[in-house]
C-alpha cells in the first residue's frame, strides 16, 4: 500500500461530500471511537489488525479479507484485541441521496447488497482470497484517481463507485446463493483445517457458521458430502486421537478430557472406549507393557 494513500484519521462520523467519500486508514489506537451511528451507508475492508467489530449486538473477530455492510442508522465499532498491531483498513461511505438514486436505475444492480444488510441490521463475510484482491484493486483504483489531479476525475470517481457497488451486489449475492463446486471443496478444505487448529476451543456449528459466515445447514451438508461423516463425528475422532497422543505424553486423564471438550469423564470413557475398543486406563497400560517388552528390560549377567 502506498504511504502517502493513507488518510489522517479523525472522528468525524458524517459526510463532507454529497455522494461520497473514501478513507484508507493505518493506526493502532482505536480508544478514540465509540459505538456510533450515521446517517449514510458505509462498506468496510479490513486489511490487518487483531480486531473485533461490533455491529448492533453481534461481534465478529476480523481475518484480513472480511468486508462489513453497514447501513444507516446501526450502531458499530472496532475494538483492538491487541493494541500494539497495526490496524489498516478501507472504509467507503455513500450517503443515501447518492444510494437511492442509483438504486432507482437499477434496484438489484446497486441496492440487492446493502438492503440485504439493511434488513439483517448490518452484515459480515469473509471472502476468498481472489476476491479480497479483487476488491483491494478496486479501491486502490478509486483511492488513487481521488488523489491525483487529472481531467474529469470526479466523474472518473463517480463511474468507480457506481462500478464498485456492482461489484459488492455481485460477490454478495454469490456469497448467499448457490455457490460452486469448487467453492464447496474449498470450505470443506477450510473447515477441517480450521477444526485440526483449534480442537481445544469451541467447534459448535454456531461457531463455525459465524466464523464462515455460512449458514449451519450448508455446513453441515458440504462436510458430509465431501468426509462421509458428520462433522460432530469428526470433530470428535479427532479430538480423541489427540487425547491418545496427550495419554502418551503423561497428561492426566482430569486434564485431558478438560482440554479436549468433553464435559466428564464419564462422557470421555464411553467415548474413547466406543473409538479404541479400550478404556483409557487400558490404553495407557497396554502402551507402557509394549515400552517395557521393546526396551530390552531382560538383561544377561
Amino acid at each position: 500500500m502506498k504511504k502517502e494513500l493513507s488518510t489522517g484519521f479523525n472522528t468525524r462520523q458524517y459526510m463532507n461530500q454529497d455522494k461520497f467519500e473514501i478513507f484508507y486508514y493505518k493506526d493502532i489506537n482505536l480508544s478514540h471511537v465509540s459505538l456510533h451511528a450515521h446517517s449514510h451507508y458505509e462498506f468496510y475492508f479490513f486489511l490487518e489488525g487483531d480486531v473485533d467489530y461490533q455491529i448492533g449486538s453481534r461481534i465478529y473477530h476480523l481475518e484480513p479479507g472480511d468486508y462489513l455492510l453497514i447501513p444507516p442508522g446501526i450502531k458499530h465499532n472496532a475494538d483492538s484485541v491487541d493494541p500494539h498491531k497495526p490496524y489498516r483498513r478501507f472504509v467507503f461511505w455513500f450517503s443515501q441521496p447518492f444510494f437511492n438514486t442509483l438504486c432507482q436505475l437499477d434496484p438489484e444492480g446497486y441496492g440487492y447488497a446493502f438492503r440485504y444488510a439493511e434488513k439483517k441490521e448490518g452484515c459480515h463475510f469473509r471472502p476468498t482470497s481472489i476476491n479480497h484482491q479483487e476488491i483491494l484493486s478496486l479501491l486502490m483504483n478509486i483511492l488513487e484517481e481521488k488523489n491525483q489531479s487529472r481531467p474529469f476525475r470526479d466523474l472518473s470517481l463517480e463511474l468507480q463507485a457506481q462500478n464498485f457497488l456492482l461489484y459488492i451486489n455481485r460477490l454478495t449475492y454469490s456469497q448467499l446463493n448457490q455457490q460452486s463446486p469448487s467453492y464447496e471443496i474449498a470450505l470443506y478444505l477450510s473447515i477441517c483445517d480450521y477444526i485440526n487448529q483449534h480442537l481445544e476451543e469451541n467447534l459448535s456449528l454456531d461457531q463455525l457458521a459465524a466464523y464462515f459466515y455460512a449458514s449451519k445447514y450448508h455446513i453441515s451438508h458440504v462436510f458430509k458430502d465431501s468426509m462421509g461423516i458428520s462433522i460432530h463425528q469428526y470433530i470428535l475422532k479427532k479430538r480423541l486421537h489427540a487425547c491418545k497422543n496427550a495419554i502418551l505424553s503423561g497428561m492426566a486423564f482430569t486434564k485431558i478430557y478438560e482440554q479436549y471438550g468433553f464435559h466428564d469423564y464419564t462422557v470421555f470413557y464411553r467415548a474413547f472406549k466406543k473409538e479404541f475398543g479400550v478404556s483409557p486406563t487400558e490404553y495407557k497400560e497396554h502402551h507402557s507393557m509394549e515400552q517395557l517388552a521393546t526396551s530390552g528390560t531382560g538383561c544377561t549377567e
